[in-house]
Protein backbone atom coordinates (compact mmCIF):
# COMPACT_ATOMS: atom_id res chain seq x y z
CA UNK A 1 0.00 0.00 0.00
CA UNK A 2 2.61 2.15 0.81
CA UNK A 3 4.64 1.80 -2.38
CA UNK A 4 1.42 2.82 -4.45
CA UNK A 5 1.07 6.10 -2.66
CA UNK A 6 4.78 7.07 -2.88
CA UNK A 7 4.19 5.83 -6.72
CA UNK A 8 1.25 8.13 -7.14
CA UNK A 9 3.10 10.57 -5.39
CA UNK A 10 5.96 10.56 -7.74
CA UNK A 11 3.99 10.67 -10.86
CA UNK A 12 1.69 12.93 -9.88
CA UNK A 13 5.36 15.39 -9.69
CA UNK A 14 6.43 13.92 -13.04
CA UNK A 15 3.34 15.40 -14.77
CA UNK A 16 3.31 18.74 -12.59
CA UNK A 17 6.80 19.04 -13.69
CA UNK A 18 5.84 18.35 -17.75
CA UNK A 19 7.83 14.98 -18.12
CA UNK A 20 4.76 12.94 -18.81
CA UNK A 21 2.06 14.20 -20.61
CA UNK A 22 -0.89 12.33 -21.99
CA UNK A 23 -0.44 14.14 -25.38
CA UNK A 24 -1.85 12.75 -28.96
CA UNK A 25 -0.26 10.51 -30.78
CA UNK A 26 1.04 13.32 -33.26
CA UNK A 27 2.04 15.65 -29.94
CA UNK A 28 4.35 12.14 -29.21
CA UNK A 29 5.44 12.46 -32.96
CA UNK A 30 6.99 15.86 -32.02
CA UNK A 31 8.37 14.90 -28.71
CA UNK A 32 10.73 11.98 -30.21
CA UNK A 33 11.41 14.43 -33.15
CA UNK A 34 12.62 17.08 -30.24
CA UNK A 35 14.17 14.22 -28.74
CA UNK A 36 16.03 12.92 -31.64
CA UNK A 37 17.08 16.03 -32.30
CA UNK A 38 18.81 16.84 -28.71
CA UNK A 39 20.91 13.60 -28.68
CA UNK A 40 23.58 13.68 -27.18
CA UNK A 41 22.99 17.28 -26.16
CA UNK A 42 23.07 18.91 -22.40
CA UNK A 43 20.86 21.47 -21.37
CA UNK A 44 22.66 24.50 -20.56
CA UNK A 45 21.40 27.58 -18.19
CA UNK A 46 17.91 28.97 -19.85
CA UNK A 47 18.06 32.32 -20.93
CA UNK A 48 15.49 34.96 -22.05
CA UNK A 49 16.61 36.10 -25.31
CA UNK A 50 19.22 34.50 -27.77
CA UNK A 51 20.71 35.85 -31.00
CA UNK A 52 18.68 34.44 -33.86
CA UNK A 53 20.29 36.04 -36.74
CA UNK A 54 18.24 33.49 -39.25
CA UNK A 55 14.52 32.96 -39.40
CA UNK A 56 15.10 29.90 -42.16
CA UNK A 57 16.93 28.03 -38.71
CA UNK A 58 13.65 28.64 -36.70
CA UNK A 59 11.40 25.43 -36.55
CA UNK A 60 8.22 25.39 -34.73
CA UNK A 61 7.17 21.33 -33.51
CA UNK A 62 3.18 21.12 -33.16
CA UNK A 63 2.05 21.43 -30.05
CA UNK A 64 5.66 21.36 -29.07
CA UNK A 65 8.19 23.96 -28.73
CA UNK A 66 10.23 26.51 -30.44
CA UNK A 67 13.50 25.29 -31.63
CA UNK A 68 16.12 27.66 -32.94
CA UNK A 69 19.39 25.76 -34.03
CA UNK A 70 22.45 27.51 -34.30
CA UNK A 71 25.09 25.50 -35.63
CA UNK A 72 26.87 24.02 -32.05
CA UNK A 73 23.71 25.20 -29.99
CA UNK A 74 20.34 24.21 -30.35
CA UNK A 75 17.99 26.21 -28.26
CA UNK A 76 14.78 25.36 -27.18
CA UNK A 77 12.08 27.57 -25.90
CA UNK A 78 8.28 25.82 -24.94
CA UNK A 79 5.14 28.06 -24.79
CA UNK A 80 3.30 28.31 -21.32
CA UNK A 81 0.51 26.22 -23.50
CA UNK A 82 1.68 24.07 -25.65
CA UNK A 83 -1.56 23.13 -27.42
CA UNK A 84 -1.22 26.48 -28.86
CA UNK A 85 0.89 25.78 -31.68
CA UNK A 86 -0.76 24.58 -34.23
CA UNK A 87 0.60 23.24 -37.56
CA UNK A 88 -2.22 24.48 -39.25
CA UNK A 89 -1.50 28.19 -38.29
CA UNK A 90 1.16 30.40 -39.47
CA UNK A 91 3.25 31.27 -36.36
CA UNK A 92 4.16 35.22 -36.71
CA UNK A 93 6.98 36.39 -34.34
CA UNK A 94 7.08 40.22 -33.59
CA UNK A 95 10.87 41.10 -32.38
CA UNK A 96 11.13 44.04 -29.69
CA UNK A 97 14.45 44.05 -31.05
CA UNK A 98 17.80 42.27 -32.65
CA UNK A 99 17.71 39.08 -30.46
CA UNK A 100 14.68 36.55 -29.95
CA UNK A 101 13.31 36.82 -26.89
CA UNK A 102 10.54 34.97 -24.57
CA UNK A 103 8.54 38.78 -24.13
CA UNK A 104 8.21 38.98 -27.74
CA UNK A 105 4.73 38.98 -29.30
CA UNK A 106 4.17 35.34 -30.80
CA UNK A 107 0.44 35.11 -33.02
CA UNK A 108 -0.54 32.23 -34.62
CA UNK A 109 -2.64 33.18 -38.55
CA UNK A 110 -4.91 30.88 -38.63
CA UNK A 111 -4.11 29.47 -42.57
CA UNK A 112 -7.64 29.45 -44.38
CA UNK A 113 -8.72 33.16 -42.67
CA UNK A 114 -6.21 34.62 -42.09
CA UNK A 115 -7.03 36.12 -39.04
CA UNK A 116 -5.76 35.74 -35.75
CA UNK A 117 -5.85 32.54 -33.67
CA UNK A 118 -4.00 33.25 -30.72
CA UNK A 119 -1.28 34.68 -29.16
CA UNK A 120 1.55 32.21 -27.77
CA UNK A 121 3.91 32.96 -24.57
CA UNK A 122 6.86 31.07 -24.52
CA UNK A 123 9.48 30.38 -21.73
CA UNK A 124 12.44 30.17 -21.52
CA UNK A 125 15.17 29.37 -24.31
CA UNK A 126 17.08 26.60 -22.84
CA UNK A 127 20.89 25.71 -24.56
CA UNK A 128 21.66 22.14 -25.59
CA UNK A 129 24.95 21.87 -26.67
CA UNK A 130 27.01 18.81 -27.23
Amino acid sequence: MRTGKWLASGLAMLIAAGCVHGGTPYQDREEARLAKMLKDRVAGEPASCIAAFSSSRLKILDRTAVVYDAGDTIWVARPHDPASLDAHDIVVIERTGSQLCKYDIVRTIDRNTQSTSGVIMLGDFVPYRR
